[in-house]
């Protein structure tokens, strides 16, 4: 069974970074999809990027786009959410999925994370 686990988040000071991970364990990363959302209080889901291992296609959000960065490492089996020039509006409980169908920005996601909390200090 494939589980999704995302670690990284903490407190940073506006203008700061923080790396997010998403570790997959059970399954291949090379034949998923990941996907990163997000999700602030009294605010809808979001999604933040997404990237297809198998072929590199990647996606980002508008409102991430020149300082958000997703990457993949296949042989740790892990996809990396590095996050720079943080807002705070960035602030928000962050989580992973993956799934085998569809690519980026179309993934079907079956499988999700539980969530790491980024918070962004003004």
């Amino acid at each position: 069974e494939v589980q999704l686990q995302a670690s990284g988040g903490g407190l940073v000071q506006a203008g700061g970074s923080l790396r997010l991970s998403c570790a997959v364990s059970g399954g291949s990363l090379g034949v998923y999809g990941i996907g990163w959302f997000r999700q602030a209080p009294g605010k809808e889901r979001e999604a933040v990027s997404c990237i297809s291992t198998s072929d590199g296609r990647i996606d980002y959000t508008d409102s991430v786009k020149g300082r958000f960065t997703i990457s993949s490492d296949n042989a740790k089996n892990t996809v990396y959410l590095q996050m720079n020039s943080l807002k705070p509006e960035d602030t928000a409980v962050y989580y992973c999925a993956a799934g085998r169908t569809g690519v980026c920005p179309g993934i079907w996601y079956d499988y999700w994370g539980q969530g790491t909390q980024v918070t962004v200090s003004s």
